[in-house]
């Protein structure tokens, strides 16, 4: 039986190490990384694929890929186990010319070029595996489409004070790329990309084999590939998102992430049947509620033993608030014990810790600042913080 080709395909990029988010990436990809209680972070993407009607997803992995490969399995959680096409994990390999390390995020796609030409799309869509965020690519597509776009770029506004961590771009009336700057110093504008491309199959390849045979360039798209492609007079255009979008990849942007979560009106809403966000789960019991413990504004997953106090927190699975304990402002990851008489404040603390009683960590939210200046305290995955300990905000504790 002949093979059905795909009209479009995703290429998600997620072997990143996530330098900044400190001890969370110590032993995992960023990509694996747990957020807002019951999720990993590609669970978005993949969420984002399948609900858009892709059905086949090359993922590529590279930094500490075994708990990020063994999450993801076949698919089978995101409806993407198939026959063909489905969910493929796309390491580095030996090829008949050697081995090479993915070198930056336009090389990793130029070596999984045969992997692209199996499916013979008509479009490639390239996605990081570390934004939470929901989108209905068809939409860009529809846009790409009607734009006769070579390369597509999907950019949302930012303020001007976040401009230096993203790529740039100033555009005419018509959406048209005119001008892109990765990082500046002194923006032009504030349409920041947003990592998302898609690309006609044909131009993509063509573009990659240029970057691939120019030995000045560093191989990465927001650095080199689409600046060639804007210098080269091709048709680039920015497709405006406007809804939630946020690069966690700092230990700041993902508490913030995690905090969007709350309140009566909250910034990231995931209570939305439409578009549900799938994950894997673990078989856990129902969570249960102390009768004297107090529990206000947090998500609470299932597992979790609360007899303490947790306001404004996120909690993962299994996690245990013995009696007397405070928690604050944080987010706690699977399997945590905050111990009797514990507080803990403004603080991510990883899967398997041990808060020890009458320990402190962190300090109280200062409400005057905004959440992106709030020091926020790390606790390592395992670590044991003894009895009567305080830990400050500018310290963070590992296992090594």
């Amino acid at each position: 039986m002949p093979k059905k080709k795909k009209e479009w395909i995703a290429m998600l990029l997620a072997g990143g190490q996530g330098s900044r988010l400190c001890s969370l990436t110590g032993k995992i990809a960023k990509s694996a990384v747990k957020f807002g209680g019951k999720y990993r972070i590609i669970d978005f993407t993949l969420t984002n694929c399948v609900n858009s009607g892709i059905d086949t997803v090359g993922v590529l992995t590279q930094y500490q890929p075994h708990l990020l490969n063994e999450y993801m399995g076949t698919g089978v959680p995101w409806d993407l186990e198939r026959i063909w096409g489905g969910l493929k994990i796309l390491p580095p390999y030996q090829r008949q010319h050697g081995a090479d390390w993915y070198r930056s995020t336009a090389n990793a796609i130029y070596q999984n070029i045969d992997f692209i030409n199996r499916y013979a799309p008509d479009y490639v869509i390239i996605l990081s595996g570390d934004h939470i965020y929901r989108m209905d690519y068809r939409k860009m597509l529809e846009y790409h489409k009607e734009k006769n776009s070579d390369c597509t770029i999907a950019v949302l506004d930012v303020p001007l004070s976040e401009t230096g961590r993203f790529g740039i771009m100033s555009t005419d009336p018509d959406g048209r790329i005119i001008k892109f700057i990765e990082k500046p110093k002194i923006p032009e504008s504030t349409k920041a990309s947003m990592g998302i491309y898609i690309f006609s199959k044909e131009k993509l390849i063509s573009y990659l084999e240029a970057d691939d045979a120019d030995a000045e360039s560093s191989n990465d798209f927001g650095k080199n590939v689409i600046p060639s492609i804007l210098a080269a007079g091709e048709n680039l255009y920015a497709y405006e998102f406007e809804g939630y979008w946020k690069d966690v990849g700092t230990v700041s942007s993902l508490w913030e992430a995690n905090m969007d979560m709350l309140g009566p009106e909250p910034r990231l809403n995931l209570n939305d049947k439409v578009w549900s966000i799938y994950s894997r789960q673990d078989s856990r019991p129902p969570q249960h509620i102390g009768r004297l413990a107090v529990v206000e504004n947090s998500v609470v997953t299932e597992g979790c033993e609360i007899y303490g106090s947790v306001i404004n927190c996120v909690l993962g699975s299994g996690v245990r608030v013995m009696s007397g304990a405070s928690v604050r402002d944080s987010v706690i990851m699977d399997d945590v014990l905050i111990s009797e008489g514990a507080s803990v404040d403004c603080a991510i603390v990883d899967t398997g810790a041990t808060i020890g009683a009458g320990a402190r960590v962190g300090a109280p939210r200062d409400e005057s600042l905004p959440p992106f200046e709030v020091e926020v305290t790390v606790i390592g995955a395992g670590v044991f913080v003894p009895s009567g300990v305080e830990v400050t905000p500018h310290e963070k504790l590992i296992m090594v």
